[in-house]
């Protein structure tokens, strides 16, 4: 499963799902969702599956657009990254709560794309947009992985390096 997070309308806090949508467009086989975020959300979604890979805008120190890939079996995940969330409970927060009641898919992958601007507003900074097709690309090569090296795509999948 692939779960998309944000809010289209407040600039590159939208980045999780346009790469979403990207997804669901050159995928066939493949669970796909959308969703705002809210952690419980998140939790629900995730509790009964092996393999999901999340999608959200991050916040720190990086340069906008820079793409961040946590394995949540390895590391904790950043609840700093998150702190722009309209959500007192975010994706970090969903992580390690699952960590704790032990209902952590098997796989669980998140792929933070540094954001430039959450202000109210619809579309991306060119930083972020110009990272879309390489976050996509990332997610499908992992999904790839996860499947043996079974091909979720309709004939344009391209292997790219983790950033």
């Amino acid at each position: 499963m692939v779960i998309g997070v944000g809010n289209i309308f407040r600039s590159d806090d939208g980045i999780g799902i346009v790469v979403a949508r990207s997804i669901r467009e050159k995928a066939r086989d493949l669970y796909v969702f959308e969703t705002l975020g809210e952690g419980a959300s998140l939790m629900a979604m995730w509790t009964t599956l092996d393999h999901v890979i999340v999608i959200d805008a991050v916040r720190s120190s990086s340069s906008p657009g820079r793409i961040h890939r946590l394995d949540a079996h390895k590391e904790p995940i950043p609840s700093e990254f998150f702190n722009y969330s309209t959500h007192a409970f975010s994706v970090a927060e969903a992580v390690e709560m699952s960590r704790a009641l032990g209902t952590l898919p098997a796989s669980l992958v998140i792929y933070g794309i540094e954001g430039k601007s959450f202000a109210a507003g619809s579309g991306l900074s060119p930083e972020v947009s110009g990272v879309l097709d390489n976050v996509a690309d990332q997610v499908l090569a992992d999904q790839r992985t996860r499947t043996g090296g079974q091909d979720l795509t309709e004939g344009h999948f391209q292997e790219v390096s983790d950033a």
